[in-house]
Order: structure tokens, then sequence, then C-alpha cells
């Protein structure tokens, strides 16, 4: 394996009742401003903003919020966010959502603290970020794990670009499954998807050789699909919740990607598509992942033939390597019919007429990939998941 570095600065609090015990005397680090982040209002319906809102004022901050982040932020929200905390000189971005809101957050840190766009900055320039207004999140949507890193995913509407940027690490996170219950079930099950998918992403990357990452990796994604499973039967099993919430952070925190040089080309075919469409990214996933594996299998049939054994629990007596790959794809497309997620372009609510070739063009390619895909290798993959 490769020489690294791992680093990972952001302080979790787990489990139930985080937020009440400990927050208030986090609050004690930082100044009297505080700009409180977040969608477009579940957390007023659901008791949480209540509950934020009122330790805030307990601790004498000034609250100043940015509320209606939607769930694929723009860059032009960012900017929103940014002018809000310039002008009220804010001493910690408070972000309470899920991993859109934290993205969103991420970027708007970064972006307050520079004199300049940080779009052009980080593609232009091709630099990176060093000041940050502090940052602190309070998930209430598991699966994106963006509390676990400082990248985040922006749609920049006029450049029809939905893509990364660097923003600030989040000092804390509350990672309370409590706060879950009242998310609509099909968002949670679409979140943990994207646990699954991130594992995968990684899963397929650089090196090939067996190492403890993947063996780790094999456990997050066995996890994942069991625990997605419990919920199907008991949709307010909090275990299950709380091992989904545990694999969220997982699948993000670089545990897994030690050593490894990741794929994440689906992802990012994702991103050009919601950059076009606006469409769920964990339905979008859904859709994409079979197709796209049923593209790129036969390349390495080794690593999908594992994927088959260790995740799926495929018997192997009497296959080949390439039959097995096969069926570890074919497990994974039956698992997101099961789970109930889209997997037709169609069922997701894509036009068919969208600009699938234009999606193709724009999607950058991954280095981690088993296979280099072509723009009409791509074009073909979307082609096939209408």
């Amino acid at each position: 394996m490769n020489n690294f570095i791992f680093e990972n600065t952001t302080k979790v609090y787990f489990g139930q009742g985080g937020v009440k015990e400990y927050l208030e005397s986090l609050l004690a680090n930082y100044g009297s401003n505080v700009l409180l982040a977040y969608g477009g209002g579940s957390i007023k319906r659901n008791g949480v903003y209540a509950e934020v809102t009122d330790i805030l004022h307990r601790a004498g901050k000034n609250v100043v919020e940015f509320s209606g982040i939607m769930s694929n932020p723009t860059y032009a929200k960012v900017q929103e966010g940014a002018k809000l905390a310039k002008e009220n000189h804010v001493d910690l971005i408070l972000a309470v959502g899920g991993g859109s809101v934290s993205d969103c957050c991420k970027v708007v840190s970064a972006q307050a603290m520079l004199g300049e766009d940080l779009w052009e900055f980080e593609y232009a320039k091709h630099d990176r970020p060093s000041k940050f207004i502090p940052l602190g999140t309070i998930v209430t949507v598991f699966g994106t794990g963006s509390e676990m890193n400082n990248g985040a995913v922006i749609t920049h509407e006029d450049k029809k670009i939905k893509g990364a940027l660097w923003g600030a690490q989040a000092d804390f996170a509350f990672l309370d499954p409590n706060y879950s219950m009242s998310v609509p079930f099909k968002q949670v099950i679409s979140g943990a998807f994207d646990t699954l998918s991130h594992a995968m992403e990684t899963y397929f990357g650089k090196p090939d050789e067996n190492n403890l990452s993947d063996d780790i990796n094999e456990a997050v994604m066995r996890s994942t699909i069991r625990n997605i499973r419990v919920l199907l039967t008991d949709h307010n099993n909090y275990a299950a919740r709380s091992e989904l919430a545990w694999a969220s952070a997982m699948a993000e925190n670089s545990i897994l990607k030690i050593g490894k040089v990741t794929d994440f080309q689906c992802h990012i075919l994702e991103h050009q598509l919601g950059a076009y469409t606006n469409c769920n990214h964990g339905a979008g996933l859904a859709v994409l992942h079979p197709v796209l594996y049923r593209h790129i299998c036969e390349a390495n049939t080794a690593r999908f033939a594992r994927f088959a054994v260790n995740v799926w629990g495929i018997d192997p007596e009497g296959k080949t390597e390439v039959e097995l790959a096969h069926a570890g794809v074919e497990a994974l497309a039956a698992f997101i019919k099961e789970i109930g997620l889209p997997t037709t372009f169609a069922e997701l609510g894509i036009p068919a007429d969208t600009d699938f070739a234009a999606i193709a063009k724009s999607t950058v390619r991954t280095g981690g990939c088993c296979k280099e895909l072509t723009d009409d290798e791509l074009l073909e993959i979307l082609n096939e998941c209408r």
C-alpha cells in the first residue's frame, strides 16, 4: 500500500441527547454571532429548531438565520450565505440538516473569508482556501457523511456544473439517530444508499490487492445492506438507524480510503445528471450504479467476484469468475428494487428529452476506475438508464 497521512479533526458526538448535553459548553469557544443554517424548514416541524435555538439563546448568542438551503445547493445560495456571514460578522456557522446543508455551509465558511470568487479560485487558479469561519454540524439526515470531511458538492447553475469545492472541516458534529425519525422514509433510504455508494466507489478503486481498508469496507457495506432491510420492516428501529448513521460516517471519514485511489465515476456522472435535472442524489445513484457496473465489471472480474461473495453472500461453487462478477452486480440491482428506489430515469421523473450527450461530455473521468469510460460509453450508460 502507498504511504498516507490520515487526518480528521472533527470532534464527533454520537448518540441520543448529545446536543442537549454538550452543545452549550461547545458554544463557549466561539464569539457572539452564530449563523444558523438549515433547509426547507423541517427542523421547525420536528422540534430540532426549537431545541437548538433555545440552547443558542441560553448561551447568549446572537442568531442570524440562513434558511432555504436546497437539496442540491447552488453556488448562488453559497454567495447568499457568505454575504450574510460577512455582514453580520459571524463567529460560528451551525449547519443543521443533511449533507446539502453541511456542504453549502462548508463553502460559505470559505467564501466569506476569501476576497475573490471561490469557484474561480479553486477551478481556474487550482488553489484551495486556508481561512474559514468555524463550522459545526448537527446531522438530521444520514448518508452523505458530509460532516466527516471538507469536501462539498455545489451546483453552479450558470456553468451547468455540479462539482466539488473545498471548504471548512467541521470543528464538531452531532450524530443523533433520533433526529432522523421525522425525516420522510424515502429520504432515509435514499441517504442510506448514498452510504453504500460511497463504500462501493472506494472499494472498486485501486489497488486491487487485498488490504485492511477493503476488509473493513466489506463490513460497512454488509452492515448498510442489513440495516436498510431492518428499516423496511421496522421504520423506527433506533438500533438500525444508529448503525446506518455510523456507517455513513465510516464511509466518508477517510478510514476506508487509506491506501486507496478511489473510483467515484458513478458519483461524478450523477452529479452532472443532477446539474441538468436537479434529481435526488441517492435515487440517481441507484439508477446509474448497476448499469455502469455492467459496463466495467469484466475489466476487473476478480474484484467484482469478491464483492459478490463477501458482500452479497453469493455461493461461488460452480461459477466462473466472470459469472460471479455479473452475479454481484445483479444482486445490487435486485437490492435497489427491493428497497423501493428507482431503477430507471423514467421512474425518477427525468424527461426523455434530457440532453444526455451534454451530460456525458461534461462528466470528468476518474483515475481510480478499473476502466476509463469514453464519452460514447457514458452516453450509452445514460441511454440504458432511461
